[in-house]
């Protein structure tokens, strides 16, 4: 991986958190404002979404920190080992999160007539496309294990050639 492409990626993981910062500090006590003036039936939707909003914000934070602790495992050649499982534990165990946060929010919205059937069908969707990127995900942990693997393998056979020669 290039430095610049190292440097992009982390301007662009440096903005998504500043953004997320901002969403958690501006946008949801000004989500709870707005959820102040829900009708009187809905006003047990209050703290649940509020907390989603939280927590949903927090599962892309937590995927934001894993990416870059990967990108400096790249970048010192160190990631083709054990250590970044961890983070790549933490990207699956993010997204799974969200998906479940998704599925909670789509089972608040569906009784009654506040929020149409659709909007409810759109949040069990996304929850689903996040299922697909966690599946994704899996998978590439997977190669990432073949690699360790190998990288290990080779270590292996190295050290024996050094000794014969």
């Amino acid at each position: 991986m290039g430095k610049v492409t190292v440097l992009a990626l982390r301007v662009v993981i440096v903005t998504l958190l500043a953004g997320s910062v901002f969403v958690e500090t501006v946008m949801v006590p000004l989500l709870a404002v707005d959820l102040e003036e829900l009708d009187a039936d809905l006003t047990h939707l209050r703290t649940p979404c509020l907390v989603i909003a939280v927590l949903g914000v927090t599962t892309v934070q937590v995927v934001l920190f894993c990416v870059w602790r990967l990108v400096t495992m790249v970048r010192r050649g160190t990631v083709f080992s054990p250590a970044a499982f961890r983070y790549v534990h933490g990207v699956i165990g993010a997204f799974v999160t969200a998906s479940i946060l998704l599925c909670v929010l789509a089972v608040l919205l569906a009784p009654g007539e506040a929020v149409s059937p659709g909007i409810v069908l759109l949040v069990c969707g996304a929850a689903l496309a996040l299922q697909g990127i966690a599946l994704i995900v899996l998978i590439l942990r997977m190669l990432l294990a073949q690699a360790v693997a190998r990288d290990v393998e080779a270590a292996q056979l190295q050290a024996e050639l050094s000794e014969v020669i």
